[in-house]
């Protein structure tokens, strides 16, 4: 299992800065975020630049309109050419905004029979995000929130999953069942980790209600062998980069440890950052 983190962890910084920020804390490789530092430049001398500091081992493609990249197809497109050119192995997008009337994005997802034939172009592996419930009355504004209803477009279509973490919790804070319903489908190749709490979207492990500790002993348990990708909020950190690198150093030991197939059963594990224990509930929350 390759430990990744999301570029979008330490936004607040250049690109390149944060690329060597994340090599010293000792990751994998990044999932690379395409923001508008990509508008307006010369894109594969970019991404060269990049990945001579860190392996780029996935692409998250724009989730918001950039100069030159078109609509949500072009971009999607744009991403994977990129992809495929740099040696990234996943592009991941998320799916239409039926509250933002998405309404040509979504019309093509459903003409598109197989995804990694048409889009993927047999090299770059396709994945759909599942994406968050927010506000008061826990709406999801994207389509195909529904997990059983997303696995069965997902296999229909030749699609595959980045599996968000805090998105699916903020629906269900206990969410280790649905997680093992796309698990079993054999269409996880991505999986976004944080926490979630009170309204607040990718928390560090512990700073809120999900079976985080609980959920990486199942994923040590499971098969998987594809990228498990810290995707924090930058808000979490303070500004200070010697003690975001120590913090990220101690919470990609949590990831290794905690996913280690010879690792003996505990109660519990030690918050990052924190000394902390952190302690799995029977209703999921953190203590």
């Amino acid at each position: 299992m390759r430990i990744s983190i999301s570029t979008g962890t330490l936004f607040t910084f250049p690109l390149d800065k944060a690329l060597l920020m994340a090599r010293e804390a000792g990751f994998d490789g990044v999932e690379l975020i395409i923001n508008q530092d990509f508008q307006r430049v010369n894109n594969r001398k970019l991404l060269s630049e990049l990945a001579e500091i860190m392996p780029i081992l996935s692409i998250h493609a724009p989730f918001m309109p950039l100069d030159g990249w078109g609509n949500a197809v072009d971009s999607l497109k744009r991403s994977v050419e990129l992809a495929s050119w740099c040696g990234a192995h996943v592009v991941n997008f998320h799916p239409p905004s039926w509250l933002g009337l998405e309404l040509k994005f979504w019309r093509w997802l459903y003409r598109v029979v197989d995804f990694q034939k048409e889009v993927g172009q047999g090299g770059v592996t396709v994945t759909l995000e599942n994406m968050p419930w927010v506000g008061r009355f826990k709406i999801n504004e994207y389509i195909m929130s529904h997990t059983g209803k997303m696995i069965e477009f997902l296999q229909e279509r030749n699609l595959y999953l980045t599996f968000d973490c805090t998105h699916m919790g903020s629906g269900k804070a206990n969410f280790i069942n649905d997680f093992y319903l796309f698990y079993n489908s054999g269409r996880i190749k991505n999986i976004h980790f944080s926490d979630y709490g009170h309204g607040r979207e990718h928390l560090l492990p512990g700073h809120g209600i999900l079976p985080l500790t609980r959920f990486l002993n199942h994923l040590r348990s499971s098969d998987y062998q594809d990228s498990l990708t810290l995707e924090l909020s930058p808000h979490e950190f303070p500004r200070d980069p010697s003690i975001i690198i120590e913090s990220l150093k101690e919470i990609r030991e949590y990831l290794r440890r905690e996913t280690a197939k010879d690792r003996d059963s505990g109660t519990g594990t030690r918050e990052p950052g924190t000394g902390n224990l952190i302690r799995d509930s029977e209703f999921g929350k953190a203590k």
